[in-house]
């Protein structure tokens, strides 16, 4: 047996929120857009200026940064800390899975509604291109485990590949997952991949 090796950068995401337009609007006004602050890793992606505070059963988590573009349904990703801070208890999904999630209220300055569902744990997941998957020997939904090497080692298991030639090469992490492994932005790590 040969193994495949390939090494490529890790990126920890902090919790943020991803906006539906009317969502946007009930919270920032009729006609609002997001305003780019800086550009994301991943194409077309973007950290707006635009922040938000969001509140559990238990607490609140105020300066929760908004990503662009809007989305079709918003969804809030938190680690596994946040929730139990907040006192929800939303599930381990890859984003975009957000049926049955739960459910939170969200706040502006001036603004505030509630979402029934949306809130999600991200799972661990690899952007890349039909090229890379192809060099990866890799298929879209496929999960795989990656290392990554720091003062702390660890291997992260069932992460998801994500495939489509709008992403960039990198796998994305939580804040918990970091903090765990040691690990910090633009750390690399590396897909193991068995074959016969």
């Amino acid at each position: 047996m040969t193994t495949a090796t390939k090494t490529f950068p890790v990126a920890i995401s902090a919790r943020h929120i991803h906006l539906s337009e009317a969502d946007l609007q009930a919270l920032f006004g009729p006609q609002a857009t997001l305003t780019k602050d800086f550009d994301l890793s991943q194409p077309g992606q973007f950290a707006a200026k635009e922040r938000v505070s969001i509140e559990g059963p238990k607490g609140v988590i105020h300066n929760v940064r908004v990503l662009g573009p809007v989305r079709a349904a918003t969804q809030v990703e938190v680690s596994r800390t946040d929730a139990m801070k907040l006192g929800v208890t939303p599930p381990l999904r890859q984003s975009g899975d957000i049926d049955h999630s739960a459910g939170i209220k969200i706040s502006s300055q001036h603004h505030e509604l509630a979402i029934e569902q949306g809130v999600i744990i991200a799972q661990a997941h690899i952007h890349m291109t039909e090229e890379d998957a192809k060099a990866l020997e890799v298929q879209n939904n496929e999960l795989v485990s990656v290392e990554v090497i720091s003062d702390r080692p660890v291997t992260f298991r069932g992460v998801v590949v994500r495939v489509s030639n709008d992403f960039s090469l990198e796998m994305h992490i939580d804040t918990d997952e970091a903090n765990a492994g040691f690990i910090e932005q633009q750390a690399q790590g590396t897909l193991v991949k068995v074959t016969s």
